[in-house]
């Protein structure tokens, strides 16, 4: 592995009750963890919390972060009655409609966003990789671009929403590319080229700044990382290290090696599409040829191409997608919760993380 490519991943989650309702709590929740290693933080709305790992050199260090993470906002959850759901969107019906955190921005999107801000609750997990400047965060960014849809086809981990089976892997990537600065990045010729992207959205309104720059992967607007932001919330730590894993070959792979076809940005949106219609059961477009192909061989492809750029990952990811093609994903454990008897209660006992 590349020297100073290190990793943080940030996972968001839910707060439901003991039957699946959306719980108000998410400040008062974050607000109770401890600061020892990691760092948690409130969300959108108040029934969501939002957690991000230390700077980690190896994945062991990104499973063990997560983890623990996860552990502590589980049990303040548990001593409120709560759970915490990792799931792309709320899978249950709720006829309340979930509050925003008291904050002045939040309440400015709510504001400036209307309906859009109003139906936006979901969760992601978003994968941090260091660079050295911006020009290098491009460079990763034109080179993961053609891969986002077999990215979003492994993450996949929403297809329940307020109480239905929505035909897609993840839902969450429809509702969320609503935002007006959301969606596949454009390729990017220059630094120049990108900030000029910026600044026509800041200038719009579309973005009330640059946190609000909601491509599936961008230059962090606090972090010398560029940030990919593709995957739903995934259902175990580590499943979001496979994604980080991955994700660090494929920096790793840009810095010696040409991308494969830039696609444009209506076709990859349709690709982006296909994968979040089908994950991992069905067909994913390779994007080495354009064809409409089973996921998991994109997968495998994927895996073949970045092997010689994975260094120590390499064990992990193999054993990771060998756990994860018998198990199903996110996406596939859910409905199989829910078919064994028809019970939604069922698929937030396979969601909500134990204590």
């Amino acid at each position: 592995m590349r020297p100073g490519l290190t990793l943080g991943v940030e996972e968001e989650f839910l707060l439901v009750d003991g039957d699946g309702r959306l719980a108000a709590a998410g400040p008062e929740i974050s607000a109770l963890v401890d600061d020892d290693g990691g760092q948690v933080e409130h969300e959108l709305r108040r029934c969501q919390v939002e957690s991000a790992t230390d700077v980690c050199e190896t994945i062991d260090e990104v499973v063990t972060g997560l983890r623990d993470l996860r552990d502590r906002l589980a049990a303040e959850a548990a001593a409120q009655g709560l759970r915490l759901l990792p799931s792309g969107t709320a899978p249950m019906a709720d006829d309340r409609p979930p509050r925003f955190t008291p904050d002045a921005r939040y309440h400015r999107m709510a504001r400036e966003f209307g309906a859009i801000a109003q139906a936006s609750l979901t969760c992601a997990c978003h994968v941090h990789v260091a660079i050295p400047d911006a020009a290098t965060g491009l460079r990763i960014s034109n080179h993961l671009r053609p891969w986002l849809p077999v990215l979003l086809a492994l993450s996949a981990n929403s297809p329940f929403h307020n109480g239905d089976d929505t035909a897609y892997a993840s839902w969450r990537q429809p509702l969320w590319t609503r935002w007006p600065s959301a969606g596949p990045p454009p390729h990017f010729d220059s630094v120049d080229a990108y900030e000029a992207r910026v600044e026509g959205l800041l200038s719009a309104g579309a973005a009330l700044d640059r946190a609000m720059l909601y491509w599936d992967i961008r230059l962090s607007a606090h972090q010398p990382t560029v940030e990919v932001r593709i995957a739903d919330a995934l259902p175990t730590p580590e499943e979001a290290a496979l994604l980080a894993a991955v994700i660090r070959g494929l920096a790793a792979q840009a810095l010696d090696d040409e991308p494969v076809a830039q696609p444009t940005p209506e076709v990859l949106r349709g690709r982006l599409w296909r994968s979040a219609r089908d994950g991992l059961a069905g067909c994913c477009v390779d994007p080495r040829t354009g064809a409409l192909v089973p996921a998991w061989q994109v997968v495998d492809d994927l895996v073949t191409s970045v092997r010689p750029w994975l260094g120590a990952d390499t064990e992990f990811v193999e054993d990771s997608l060998t756990r994860l093609r018998a198990t199903g994903n996110g996406a596939q454990r859910q409905r199989a919760a829910f078919d064994r008897a028809g019970r939604m209660a069922d698929v937030l006992e396979e969601l909500a993380w134990p204590t």
